[in-house]
């Protein structure tokens, strides 16, 4: 049974937000409930009073100046949700789906959207019971919000639309109906503070960067297999050397590629006697490069972990002084330059592992016979996946092009500059396919060549991964149908398995639970 995770908002971990992304069961804390039903309050006297509010009894966007009469404020929040679920494309995968849901929990939580208490519980209860609303992947901008896709999930709640539940589609209406919840009736403010926000882009880019960090700890751990299968040098790794330039992702990403290589008899064999003065870069900069992915990616946890907490509304409700003010916390600048260094890490994680790939096929760079092959030229060995890692790798660089330069005008010039970031963030999770893939291939390659350096075994922590493919992938000596293998290699990379093998205490991570970066790991002190 998953853990039970509650919800502080304003005040949420990344690690939480992992178990939610991961099924974990979702709880709010019931202190925000005062706050939350103060800023519902505010609403009520404001409209009641006639005064003007943006979205609540005027019209939206362009049409902010049309004034709408007290009898039509529910169909003004009802329109604007129907008129807003216009999105297309594929639906979002349910495990982002709760993550967005729980985002807009924590948000609305907060008391500064001035929806009722009752609109935040319905919300839950949707999740807590698994209807999973039917969001379409495309069709925000990034700015006022994501409006598109968030306007499909308000529309399930409100009985319109469909649900997922267990896996199965059904409309709105009858989802809600066997979960024995009523369509949400919305009153004033809260259809518009159930569309603005950025919580698709921000799930988004928080999966991503999960995804990032797990695929970054699995390339150190086959980058330093293909050090022990080329017999490249760990003397690039002294932790002197990083010391010297002093960044901080550049000593860890070291230290852990030491821990790795640590105690490798095939590293020991040629510590005397090499006539390689230096390796490619590809082995001997790894620190260097990893590491700076590391960093970028650590900084980018900082920027979605403070918007995964933060009120991303508008207009916002302040309580105590009885105002509701005009703001533009919708623009997701901030997510978009996220997602797009997130993308940049991601291409350089592939990048990098691809190199690795083309040198150890290459019997000038690393002394192996062609291809990995026992018998080269009757056998093509590893010759396409190689070919396969390249194509991989230049789709993801197709793809890191940054999202956050690109702007278009909407809603006739008065939303004149937005941030892409639903999209920068959504491809992210295609691109860390690609690099799953690449790491495969590597994986694979480097496990075939420290086959031909028997009888000498590489470091224990490298011949427990070498002992997890094989478990799965035989030693290549003759051609055979290579795509299961490569599949099986993909699912090997993606385990938990994978990384408690090489040892997780050894491989930096993001940081703790806000985004900041974490002390350095037991295990990585290294000289």
């Amino acid at each position: 049974m998953m853990a039970e995770t509650r919800l502080r908002p304003g005040a949420v971990p990344l690690a939480a937000w992992r178990e939610i992304y991961a099924g974990g069961l979702v709880e709010l804390d019931a202190e925000c409930r005062q706050k939350v039903e103060a800023a519902a309050a505010t609403i009520e006297t404001i409209v009641a009073k006639g005064e003007p509010i943006y979205g609540v009894n005027t019209g939206f966007g362009k049409l902010a100046s049309a004034r709408i009469g007290k009898d039509d404020l529910a169909a003004l929040q009802r329109n604007i949700v129907l008129s807003h679920a216009s999105g297309v494309g594929e639906p979002l995968p349910q495990p982002i789906v709760r993550l967005i849901m729980a985002l807009k929990v924590t948000s609305l939580a907060q008391g500064a959207s001035g929806v009722r208490w009752v609109t935040i519980e319905h919300l839950l209860e949707c999740l807590r019971r698994g209807l999973m609303p039917v969001i379409p992947s495309q069709g925000s901008v990034g700015a006022s919000g994501d409006l598109a896709p968030l306007a499909h999930l308000a529309a399930a709640l409100m009985g319109v639309g469909a649900f997922l539940v267990e896996g199965e589609r059904l409309p709105a209406q009858e989802a809600l109906r066997r979960a024995g919840l009523p369509p949400l009736v919305l009153a004033p403010k809260e259809g518009l503070a159930l569309l603005n926000g950025t919580q698709v882009s921000t799930a988004l880019a928080v999966v991503g960067l999960f995804e990032a960090e797990k695929l970054l700890r699995a390339a150190l751990v086959t980058g330093a297999l293909s050090t022990d299968a080329a017999k490249g040098s760990d003397g690039p790794f002294d932790a002197r050397i990083q010391a010297l330039r002093g960044h901080r992702g550049q000593a860890e990403v070291a230290a852990a590629l030491r821990a790795l290589m640590a105690g490798s008899a095939i590293r020991s064999s040629h510590l005397v006697g090499d006539d390689r003065v230096q390796d490619p870069y590809c082995l001997r900069c790894q620190p260097q490069v990893m590491g700076a992915c590391l960093d970028v990616l650590r900084q980018a946890a900082t920027t979605l972990a403070i918007e995964a907490n933060g009120v991303s509304d508008n207009p916002l409700v302040f309580a105590e002084s009885g105002e509701v003010i005009s703001g533009g916390n919708f623009h997701a600048e901030g997510v978009a330059f996220a997602a797009d260094m997130i993308a940049m890490a991601l291409c350089e994680i592939g990048s990098l592992a691809e190199r690795r790939i083309a040198m150890l096929v290459d019997p000038a760079l690393s002394r192996l016979p062609a291809f990995l092959t026992p018998k080269p030229g009757l056998n093509s060995g590893f010759m396409i996946p190689q070919v396969v890692a390249a194509a991989l790798v230049s789709e993801n660089k197709q793809r890191a092009y940054p999202a956050s330069v690109d702007s278009i005008p909407t809603s006739a010039n008065q939303e004149d500059h937005v941030s892409m970031a639903t999209h920068g963030a959504r491809r992210l999770l295609a691109m860390a396919e690609n690099v799953a893939n690449v790491l495969a291939i590597e994986l694979l390659c480097a496990a075939q060549g420290c086959d031909f350096h028997a009888p000498l075994r590489s470091s224990p922590a490298l011949e427990r991964i070498r002992d997890l493919v094989r478990g799965r992938v035989p030693r290549l000596d003759d051609d055979r149908y290579f795509a299961p293998d490569i599949e099986a290699a993909a699912e090997i990379v993606k385990s938990e398995a994978f990384l408690a093998a090489a040892g997780p205490e050894v491989l930096p991570s993001l940081g703790d639970e806000l985004g900041r970066p974490a002390a350095t790991a037991r295990g990585r002190k290294g000289s």
